[in-house]
């Protein structure tokens, strides 16, 4: 049976060159497309994933707080390569030697019961009840298709998302999502990019990406031809590019070029 993987994208592999010392120009052809990352984007989960991870490491009996499994998890995650054999990172297989080397390797569980939390995290990380869209979401999505404009998802996440944004009520307003785990390919790689303007049947000069990282949406966006734009007013940056607070603003912001 199909599982779907406990987690998302946390962390860029592959650096892209700062923005430029000006801001790019806000459109230099019609908006045809929008596309938005997921998770702290669109929505987020309702407690913390190391909340989460702890929650199931208590009930398989496991004395650990959600400080030490969020340390437990940067630590293997930065262990692991990309690809785990032929598993491409946030792919369930992959996820299966991430919890392996959490709870196995580093908290000391029986391998026997690994399967069990595996199966535990798995169903936690596919279930719409445990995520939220942030305010604005569904408003923006379905506003932006209502104009005609191409709306669709580009995400570092597991093959879980399409179930998620099904849950959630944006995929009947998504033209499609590009799923890295499903793709073999990330941000801020230019090829993630590439393939959803492919779909879109869309120019790079005529698509704007907004997400809430720099090095993976807007570095990522502006290297593959797209205006990019951070979503996301409380982190300082130097870098040079349209930002918003918010999802409301995004909007106002879209509606202007």
């Amino acid at each position: 049976m199909w599982r779907s993987p406990p987690y998302h994208g946390s962390n860029p592999s592959v650096a892209v060159p700062p923005g430029p010392a000006v801001p790019p120009s806000r459109a230099s052809a019609p908006l045809a497309a929008v596309f938005l990352d997921a998770g702290g984007t669109l929505l987020s989960e309702r407690s913390s994933r190391a909340a989460l991870y702890a929650e199931v490491a208590r009930e398989a009996g496991l004395d650990v707080g959600e400080r030490a499994m969020r340390g437990w998890m940067y630590r293997i995650h930065a262990a692991l390569p990309r690809r785990v054999g032929t598993h491409f990172r946030y792919s369930c297989g992959w996820f299966e030697a991430f919890i392996e080397g959490i709870f196995t390797g580093g908290l000391g569980l029986p391998r026997e019961r690994l399967p069990q939390v595996q199966a535990a995290l798995f169903e936690r990380f596919a279930d719409p009840r445990n995520f939220t869209l942030l305010p604005h979401a569904g408003e923006l999505v379905e506003g932006l298709a209502r104009r005609g404009l191409c709306v669709a998802v580009i995400s570092n996440w597991s093959e879980a998302l399409p179930g998620l944004l099904e849950g959630l009520g944006l995929a009947r307003h998504l033209q499609f999502s590009v799923v890295s785990a499903l793709e073999g390919c990330e941000k801020p790689e230019p090829e993630i990019f590439a393939r959803a303007l492919a779909r879109a049947g869309v120019r790079p000069s005529a698509a704007l990406h907004a997400g809430n990282d720099v090095e993976r949406d807007v570095r990522g966006a502006r290297a593959a031809g797209m205006l990019p734009v951070l979503v996301d007013r409380a982190n300082p940056t130097d870098e040079r590019c349209e930002r918003v607070d918010d999802l409301f603003a995004l909007e106002r912001l879209i509606l202007e070029l």
